[in-house]
């Protein structure tokens, strides 16, 4: 009877939790910083429009990028088409700004910028590091990659671009009974201060379970558990990431960006073709919607963005993301197997930059 109260109690909760969420309206979503001014912005939603064709694209060739990891160069591995990296983004009430590298090395000149999160940051870190490249060709770079933080530096602008991989954001722990996910520490925190733009990401490592779940047990405070739902962990995550950001962020010194939920193309029953993964998919979804509508893990993000004093501008990838099924890797990424979770490079990555460059210019 015990266990029956128990089970019973913990499905209220996720009940009552998930509740919460859908309950919540539209416009409680958003602490973000507006982008544009004036009338544009009553008009203008960068993240609302379709993917159309552009022969002008890509705005650099892999071979030419030396920060590209291998896994993530289609090219190289033999992708045969080339389609899916001439499609740009086109808002519906307005258009994006040309990316134009030497101006955003202009406008932060001096300053550090640092991406912070999974192989998803690390993906749009070297997308953007690429087509700064391809715009300022003779601008002297650096790279230097240590155990947690990678950085590329432009040196005639003393412009750095870092990395710092960090799955969850929150702290996993080497302890006496194994790898503990702790929730609420966010220790490695340490090395976020003192930065110009941060450019947080999180989700990819959240569902992983099996030889691939970087973790043996979870804790919230004083509780240690061996696994809850993955959901609910990633919402306390979250969560512990906006008080880090509340109690140590000036935003008169520091702009902090979320780079939203990037999606995964491995069941095709999410755009009606269930048969289908992103093997062999050559051109984006057609239209403005995802059959299988917004993922949960998004919806919480906004929650907690939501519920933050300090501004936070959320880069809402999501949806635009989930119309590419063509823009993944597949089986063109070396010896990583079919990856539907990464991108190619260049490729969809760049859209995200020429947002993120659209945060800083309109």
């Amino acid at each position: 009877m015990g266990f029956r109260i128990r089970a019973l109690s913990r499905l209220l909760l996720q009940v009552l939790f998930f509740i919460s969420l859908e309950s919540a309206k539209a416009e409680d979503f958003y602490n973000i910083s507006n982008v544009g001014s004036g009338k544009q912005e009553r008009t203008c939603n960068l993240f609302e429009g379709k993917w159309v064709f552009d022969p002008s694209l890509p705005l650099y060739e892999s071979s030419s990028c030396p920060f590209i990891d291998p896994e993530f160069n289609c090219q190289k591995y033999g992708r045969p088409d080339r389609s899916y990296l001439k499609y740009t983004w086109k808002p519906d009430f307005c258009d994006l700004p040309r990316f134009d590298g030497l101006e955003l090395l202009r406008r932060w000149r001096g300053k550090k910028i640092m991406f912070v999160g999974d192989s998803l940051s690390l993906n749009m870190w070297q997308s953007l590091t690429c087509m700064i490249r391809a715009s300022a060709p003779k601008t002297k770079t650096s790279i230097v990659r240590r155990e947690s933080v990678s950085t590329v530096i432009f040196q005639d602008y003393g412009v750095s671009l870092l990395l710092y991989r960090t799955p969850f954001l929150v702290d996993v722990v080497k302890e006496r009974i194994g790898r503990v996910l702790k929730l609420d520490s966010i220790e490695g925190g340490s090395v976020w201060k003192g930065m110009d733009v941060l450019i947080f990401n999180s989700w990819h490592w959240w569902t992983h379970t099996g030889r691939s779940q970087p973790w043996d047990y979870v804790q919230v405070g004083n509780t240690v558990r061996k696994d809850m739902d993955r959901l609910e962990a990633f919402y306390q995550g979250l969560t512990t990431w906006a008080r880090w950001v509340e109690m140590n962020v000036d935003p008169t010194k520091t702009r902090v960006i979320f780079q939203g939920i990037s999606p995964t193309h491995y069941e095709g029953k999410d755009w009606n073709q269930p048969k289908r993964s992103c093997n062999g998919e050559s051109v984006p979804l057609s239209g403005s919607l995802y059959p299988a509508g917004t993922p949960p893990a998004a919806e919480i993000l906004k929650r907690v963005l939501s519920r933050m004093r300090k501004p936070v501008f959320l880069l809402d990838i999501t949806t635009l993301s989930q119309l590419r099924k063509d823009a993944h890797p597949s089986t063109y990424s070396g010896e990583h197997g079919r990856d539907c979770s990464h991108w190619c490079l260049p490729g969809l990555p760049d859209t995200w930059n020429e947002l993120l460059y659209a945060a800083f210019t309109m």
